[in-house]
């Protein structure tokens, strides 16, 4: 992230301190979400940019449809989305569609009227976009796949999102080198916890978990009491907490109330991760520290790491992945076809890769631009996340996310 957008990004967290305070709990507080947006709007206006916009972007709108304000992340996705943008040039329509498909097919028809000259669309349910992105193709408007990989269209240019099956992959390897695996038998009991099966990353972030552990499972050094180790079993509808919760609770009260110890809760995220964490803490009997991995550094799962009570999340640096959405659409939107170069031309500095194979989306391999997640413990949440400007810390050493 380049000093400018860091300045104007901490700029406005200090007036949405001002406006909001620094309210903890993310995803249950919208308008301090919202008042956050506007102040970096605001922020990002006043800060000049050292990079020219495009030469066309003057009056062409982008169509930002996001999932849902329920999750304190896609809240991060849509305002880094919306100034990125803005402070090129562009014009942004940006919708949220309350994790309900039929809303968020309505939300993209309405952006395919107000004739829109390219779509950004992080979609709810892969697989029930099809229908309104083919009128988007029809009427001529590219579409960049965001974060989930949407199904079953050739309307879909090009997919931008973090390489998903690493960052399950980071939370398994975490696990086994926490319990020395390597070296001890165990056993060790393991639960998981998966997202929800409408999202098609969340197979990739399980698999990807589950493909690091899977040897320790079958030599007898992790054990998963519950017997729930396939994806339809362990599922979380709409990563929602609270159903989470009551799962966990459930597994706690059938396989560990009689003191059999618990050591890992695997969950795919941060949402998910904190349901679990509730059900540990008013259910589990055991007296040991269950290591309970995230993803995202949403604000409730960072506190519960400086706390103590959730071991790591795997980061990923959404204003990182908004650039390169930016980058990709300005291309598009110049009449380029962009592969690889793009990489190289941009000067990211961050790490990005060009992937033509992995990414199948049922017509075809969609070309893909991949960003890497980090793994964040207690003991480099500053390195990880306050110095690159992500997140702020106050004075009782908790972290809030800025902009």
């Amino acid at each position: 992230m380049n000093k400018k957008v860091i300045s104007a990004l901490l700029a406005a967290s200090m007036m949405t301190t001002m406006l909001a305070g620094c309210a903890s709990g993310g995803s249950d507080n919208a308008a301090a979400t919202d008042a956050s947006t506007t102040a970096a709007t605001e922020a990002a206006a006043d800060t000049e940019s050292t990079d020219a916009a495009p030469a066309d972007s003057t009056g062409k709108t982008v169509g930002i449809s996001m999932p849902t304000k329920s999750l304190e992340r896609w809240n991060r996705d849509g305002s880094y989305l919306q100034k990125q943008f803005e402070d090129k040039g562009y014009k942004v329509e940006l919708t949220y569609s309350d994790n309900k498909s039929a809303q968020q097919n309505n939300d993209i028809e309405g952006l395919i009227a107000d004739n829109v000259d390219l779509l950004v669309v992080a979609a709810i349910d892969g697989e029930a976009l099809s229908q309104v992105l083919d009128e988007a193709k029809d009427a001529g408007i590219p579409v960049i796949s965001y974060d989930r990989l949407i199904m079953n269209t050739d309307a879909i240019s090009y997919y931008v999102s973090f390489d998903n099956y690493t960052v399950g992959q980071l939370q398994g390897q975490f696990v086994a080198d926490q319990l020395d695996l390597e070296n001890q038998d165990g056993p060790f009991n393991i639960e998981f916890t998966a997202g929800d099966p409408a999202d098609n990353n969340a197979g990739f972030f399980f698999n990807g978990a589950v493909d690091v552990l899977q040897p320790y499972i079958d030599a007898g050094k992790l054990v998963v009491p519950s017997g729930q180790t396939k994806f339809d079993q362990v599922a979380t509808a709409q990563w929602d907490t609270a159903t989470a919760m009551k799962r966990f609770q459930n597994i706690l009260g059938s396989y560990y109330s009689d003191g059999t110890q618990l050591d890992v809760a695997l969950c795919s995220n941060d949402s998910t991760a904190l349901g679990v964490t509730q059900a540990i803490e008013s259910d589990y009997a055991g007296s040991n520290q269950v290591l309970i991995t995230g993803q995202d550094g949403d604000e409730a799962n960072l506190k519960n790491i400086v706390d103590g009570k959730q071991t790591m999340t795997v980061y990923k640096a959404v204003a990182n992945e908004a650039v390169v959405t930016l980058d990709l659409a300005t291309a598009m939107l110049n009449g380029e076809t962009p592969d690889a170069t793009l990489i190289d031309k941009s000067g990211w500095d961050f790490d990005c890769s060009y992937d033509t194979t992995s990414y199948d989306n049922g017509t075809g391999i969609i070309p893909s631009y991949l960003l890497v997640p980090t793994v964040v413990t207690k003991d480099n949440l500053d390195d990880a996340l306050v110095t690159p400007g992500y997140y702020t810390k106050d004075s009782d050493g908790y972290l809030h996310p800025v902009g």
